[in-house]
């Protein structure tokens, strides 16, 4: 195991402080009023008329982009990491990388069935030897325990939800982290209300056919990949019905999935400069992270890198997308190659 900085269960605390909204009290709920409920709905009146159209856009077939011209024009924005791995490798240079990696597209391939996204043996070796040079992070909108077992590498940095259920390594190196300290969890008090309206939700998803509620810990996936477009406005608007009530939670919108979250500003682009922060590159000029995902909440950790100066964000597509990510990759299959290759090169510093 390598000689990346770690942080102790104070830095946790001290390094980053969680949100104030996240000290607000969700033990016991004071019963809503009908007006209440009114006056939510009132409010979630612009999602109705945009959420519909949201769902097709995360399709790949309801794309915006012309085939042709706008591919070539944004391949030259967003170029392949592989094509100019040298300038990659150039810019890394002398740093220190650490390395931010989605889970679903990113080393899993997109599937139907969300239980079934596994990574391959090919996968999870070039996750390993990244990690033997770089300290490395898995960044998912999965429960943490769930990603976990689907990449079952114990060197690494865990942050489920995205990113509001941080954990270090817990294999046997040079990291100061226990096996049983929970580094960051920032939602804490949102988990009574994100139980119960996982179980509201997947009571009415009964009646659609296909429709999947994932209990993420700290939010909720309401997957609609399996389920028939007629049916995708029915379900948008048994999601709204149910969070009429529930102003404290969010809703946001991913590659054919809604997402439910604590209303609380913390993303994966928090999870990524927490992660900074606590292994002590925050601030620091000799710091090169990279991070690599395929989906529209990975933008929020692009636009972190972007507004730092530092680093790249990797988007993971074979279709033109709107993104502040700097390179692209067409497929889990080309990140593999990526990671391969950035082992191999000298621009190692771990």
């Amino acid at each position: 195991m390598t000689n990346h900085a770690a942080f102790t269960a104070e830095d946790a605390v001290t390094a980053v402080p969680p949100p104030a909204q996240a000290s607000r009290h969700f033990s016991s709920f004071p019963p809503r009023r009908a007006r209440d409920c009114r006056n939510a709905a009132l409010g979630r009146m612009d999602l109705a008329a945009s959420l519909l159209d949201s769902m097709k856009a995360s399709s790949p077939r309801h794309a915006k982009f012309d085939a042709a011209a706008d591919q070539e024009d944004w391949m030259e924005k967003h170029p392949s990491a592989l094509e100019r791995f040298e300038a990659v490798v150039a810019a890394a240079k002398g740093k220190q990388i650490v390395m931010f990696l989605d889970y679903d597209g990113t080393l899993s391939p997109i599937v139907e069935d969300p239980d079934s996204a596994f990574m391959t043996e090919d996968m999870r070796d070039a996750v390993r030897s990244v990690a033997q040079h770089f300290p490395t992070a898995i960044v998912s909108g999965r429960g943490r325990d769930k990603v976990f077992n689907f990449v079952k590498l114990e060197e690494l940095y865990y942050a489920g939800s995205h990113g509001m259920d941080i954990k270090g390594p817990t294999t046997v190196s040079n990291h100061k982290a226990k096996a049983d300290e929970v580094l960051c969890q920032p939602a804490t008090e949102f988990l009574p209300v994100i139980q119960e309206v996982y179980e509201t939700l997947t009571a009415k998803m009964k009646s659609i056919p296909g429709a999947m509620v994932e209990d993420n810990k700290f939010c909720l996936s309401v997957h609609f990949r399996c389920v028939d477009e007629k049916e995708w406005d029915a379900l948008g608007e048994e999601v709204r019905s149910v969070l009429e009530c529930y102003p404290d939670l969010r809703l946001t919108k991913g590659r054919k999935v809604l997402e439910i979250r604590p209303s609380i500003k913390w993303d994966k682009g928090n999870a990524l400069e927490f992660l900074l922060e606590s292994l002590g590159y925050a601030g620091r000029g000799d710091v090169f992270p990279i991070y690599i995902g395929d989906d529209r909440t990975d933008e929020d950790a692009f636009k972190v890198l972007r507004n730092m100066g530092q680093g790249i964000g990797i988007l993971v597509t074979k279709f033109p997308k709107e993104t502040t990510a700097s390179y692209s990759l067409r497929e889990p299959a080309e990140v593999k190659d990526f990671l391969r290759k950035l082992v191999k090169s000298n621009v190692t510093k771990g």
